[in-house]
This record gives structure tokens, sequence and C-alpha cells, in this order.
């Protein structure tokens, strides 16, 4: 083979390497053996902004004002060549002035030449940025999940506890429990959203059906925080039960009246006063023990740094509401 044979030959496999470096999509940069570039394909010259002619030749780590000058890095890149190693998914998190901040894995590879076994290496660089990101917000996605599931959990482990068994048949249970924890659902969905929620649609829904036409609501706008909406619904839920059980919904001619004000109390703070009042509903009596509503309402109103009363008067119950917004 003639000499201008063979330098034709490897001419021809030096385009035909070059051509395949430069489709390869993540950016590629090879240094000599003094860490100098000798040649970098387009994807680093599109990503990294650089002008090709300005590289050429120069010290990789004074390229870019010095940002690969990263000292992890050039440790890893220098010992490249005299332990013929390799580096593989180096995480270089770096503020770049041309592109700005951004996470790459970097590999870092020797190629000698089998000849006179002089070295240049080869750096590839795959941007995952978008994919870090994209892991951690899946990742907080998920935590947030678990969260909210054990607390959603919680919630129905504790009503399911709560719900009295005793002189109830497996019916009564199931509906009672179904009518809770529907509620629940509900409010916790307005609760996800984390967006407030308005206090008169909020009870016209917690009511329901057997009960919106009967109910006269009168008091100003009043948005409820997100973590309020479960409990306050919960109350609401438990009283218009109550009602539609032994009081004013029981009956055809009976009505609620709910009134509620927004008054300054202690410390500055917003308090909600809010006034359940039942009529023409049939004669009320005082419970002889106090059940699970009864329980859920003032528990949940001394949770939340309010106060409840309950007022079992023969013409109709009044409960009166008081709680911190």
């Amino acid at each position: 083979m003639m000499l201008e044979d063979l330098y034709r030959l490897l001419r021809s496999g030096h385009v035909q390497a070059q051509g395949v470096v430069d489709t390869i999509t993540q950016p590629i940069v090879v240094l000599d053996h003094n860490l100098c570039v000798v040649t970098a394909n387009n994807a680093f010259i599109k990503t990294f902004k650089a002008d090709r002619d300005d590289i050429q030749g120069r010290l990789f780590f004074e390229l870019g004002n010095g940002q690969w000058n990263i000292d992890a890095l050039r440790q890893l890149v220098a010992a490249v060549i005299p332990n013929a190693a390799a580096v593989i998914g180096f995480k270089v998190s770096h503020d770049f002035p041309a592109i700005g901040q951004r996470t790459f894995l970097v590999d870092a590879r020797r190629l000698a030449h089998p000849d006179d076994n002089s070295s240049n290496v080869l750096v590839l660089f795959e941007d995952v940025t978008e994919r870090q990101r994209h892991d951690e917000e899946m990742d907080f996605i998920l935590a947030e999940t678990r969260h909210r599931m054990k607390n959603l959990f919680a919630v129905v482990r504790s009503i399911a506890m709560q719900t009295e068994t005793q002189g109830r048949s497996a019916l009564d249970y199931r509906d009672t429990l179904l009518g809770r924890l529907d509620v629940a659902l509900r409010a916790e969905e307005i609760e996800v959203s984390d967006s407030p929620a308005e206090l008169k649609p909020l009870l016209i829904q917690t009511v329901g059906p057997i009960g919106m036409e009967r109910l006269e609501c009168t008091g100003p706008t009043v948005s409820l925080p997100s973590s309020k909406v479960l409990p306050i619904s919960m109350t609401f839920h438990e009283l218009a039960t109550n009602a539609a059980k032994y009081g004013a919904l029981s009956v055809p001619d009976g009505r609620i009246q709910v009134n509620w004000s927004l008054q300054e109390g202690p410390r500055g703070r917003t308090h909600l006063h809010c006034e359940w009042r039942e009529q023409n509903g049939p004669r009320v009596e005082a419970p002889d023990r106090k059940g699970y509503g009864t329980d859920l309402i003032r528990g949940t109103c001394a949770h939340l740094g309010g106060n409840s009363e309950l007022n079992f008067a023969p013409e109709g119950l009044t409960a009166k509401i008081t709680i911190p917004l």
C-alpha cells in the first residue's frame, strides 16, 4: 500500500469518526495528554454556547471563564491518562455563565494510540438537569401522597372506631359510617387543593339534599382555611344527621336556621361565631348519655381552639359554635 493510499485511508477513517461523534446528541470533547481541547462535537458547541475556534487547543479547565475548573472533576479527568482508568457518571452541578444552573453526568475515557501509546481523553457530558428535577418532584409527590394517605386512613379509622354499634342494626351502622366517610372524603378533596372554601356552600353541601331546601343561612362571606374544612364539615354533618333522625329534618314542617358573624377575639384573632337553630320540629328531650356526635362537635371545636354549646330546648336544638380563623 502506497503512503498516499494509507493517508487517504486514515483521512477517511478520521472523517467517518468525526461524523459519528458529531451525530451524537450528548456534548463530547476530546483532550490531548495535556488536557487541551483536540476537538469538540456540535452538541458541545451548541450546549455550552462555545466558539469552535476559541476552544481549539485551549486547556479544558480554562474554557468558559474556568467553568470546568472544579477540583474533583480536575483530579478525576487527570487520573484517566496515567492510570488508564475511566470516569463514569461523575455528577457536576454548576452555575455555568452561558446556560445557567445545570447538572451533568460526566464520562471520561482514555484513548490510547496503538503505535506510540500516546493518549487522548474523550469526555462525554449528559445533561440530567430535567431528569433530576423530575425525580425530585416525583419523590416529593410520592412522599406527599403517602403522608395524605396516612392521614386519611387515620381519619377513616377514627370514624369507624368511634361510630357506635350498641343498639344499632348492621344496616344502620353501615349508613351512618358511609355518611360520615362521604363527608370526610369530600372535605379531603377541598383540603388537598389547598384553596380556601366559603362557609355557606360548604354548609349547604354538608347538610345535603334532605335539608338543603329547608336550610336558611344568614351571615357574611367567610373563607375557611383548607385545614379547617374537614373538622367544620364533620361538625355540621353531625348536626344535620341528628336533625334528620330526631330533630327538625325528621318532620315535613321542620326548618333549620344558621346565622354566623365574624368578631375580633383575644390577641386580635378573628373568630367565627355560628348558631345552628332548629325550628318546627318534634319536641326535644336531652339525651341521657353523650354519643359520638356530641363528643365530635365539642372535641372538634376544642381542638381548633374554640368552644361549643349545645342546648336541647324542648322547642328545638340550638348549637352555638365559636372557632378562631
